[in-house]
């Protein structure tokens, strides 16, 4: 009598090893999930980690946690989580620093489209350009002008080296043919504090982090750098109406988790990411902010990831940047 029991144990056990992939994600989330990004708390990633994984908590009915690891362009955060258990329960809150990165480094440590799995592109804002008053000037066009009489006299900073609003910086110093000199920062609120504090007399930050120093009159704003003027200052000439024809560049942000994590799991935080991005209360929070939701699908994603990957290694290697 023991042996058919036995025998059926091990025919359950077998059928459950051998459940199919969407079987896996059914009691997904199950406990509380983790959302890292490689910059400081109040960045303009920060501000999307936590308005969207707040939306997702109620939608999944778990809490999501935003766990800032700042340094190396993102590249430790990024680190962190493909090396993470493949499970759904540590996610990267990834941004254009690691398509930038993986355009720069002809070996990254990081093989950012096999390490990961794309969930969802949720948000993207425009790079501000902006100068500490004491520069003096009012449009793009006088900075440069500006910046070629006096070749290295202005400090440009950035988040960091490798991340967006350097590159932003960079390739306006190709297109412009200025010298300014690089100052990296572990995020967008130390370099605009030193913008405002006149330790560094340029920026290229995300529109929520400068332009509410901006209209208090601490900064001056000079152009935003996607395509469109941003609904949150439609005042603000783009950097082509200001005379950089073709010059483009913004902040995207998305969640990815690790590479070979269940379909059925991805699925399910594509949906609530999706479903989170077109709420009110999220479309409220981040309106402001100059940050627009994108929401789409994972493939989408993965198909915007490589074109990026591309794009960015075709600037490096103008720059000279590439490594």
């Amino acid at each position: 009598m023991k042996k058919p029991i036995a025998l059926a144990s091990l025919a359950l056990a077998a059928a459950a090893f051998i459940a199919p992939p969407s079987a896996h994600g059914q009691d997904y989330p199950s406990r509380p999930v983790r959302i890292l990004l490689g910059f400081t708390a109040g960045s303009s990633v920060d501000i999307v980690a936590r308005v969207v994984g707040a939306r997702m908590s109620q939608v999944l009915g778990q809490q999501f946690v935003v766990e800032n690891k700042p340094g190396a362009g993102s590249l430790l955060a990024s680190d962190t989580v493909a090396r993470a258990p493949k499970d759904g329960y540590t996610l990267l809150m990834a941004t254009v620093s690691n398509t930038i990165a993986s355009g720069l480094n002809s070996h990254p440590s990081i093989d950012f489209q096999k390490d990961f799995a794309p969930v969802a592109r949720l948000t993207t804002t425009p790079n501000v350009l902006a100068v500490h008053p004491s520069v003096g000037v009012k449009t793009v066009k006088e900075l440069i002008a500006l910046a070629k009489a006096k070749p290295d006299a202005l400090s440009i900073g950035s988040s960091g080296v490798g991340t967006g609003t350097h590159l932003a910086g960079e390739l306006f110093k190709l297109e412009t043919g200025v010298k300014m000199v690089h100052v990296p920062y572990p995020g967008s609120p130390q370099s605009v504090a030193d913008l405002v504090g006149g330790r560094i007399q340029v920026l290229f930050a995300p529109a929520s982090s400068v332009l509410p120093q901006a209209r208090d009159g601490k900064i001056v704003a000079l152009a935003s750098s996607e395509a469109k003027r941003t609904a949150a200052a439609p005042e603000l000439p783009t950097m082509q109406e200001a005379g950089l024809p073709g010059y483009e560049t913004g902040l995207w942000f998305g969640l990815l988790a690790p590479a070979d994590t269940s379909p059925a799991v991805i699925d399910k935080l594509n949906r609530a990411a999706n479903e989170a991005l077109k709420s009110e209360e999220v479309a409220k929070a981040l309106a402001p902010q100059g940050i627009d939701p994108v929401g789409g699908s994972a493939q989408e994603f993965a198909t915007f990831i490589a074109a990026d990957i591309k794009r960015w290694t075709t600037v490096a290697d103008a720059t000279g940047l590439r490594k």
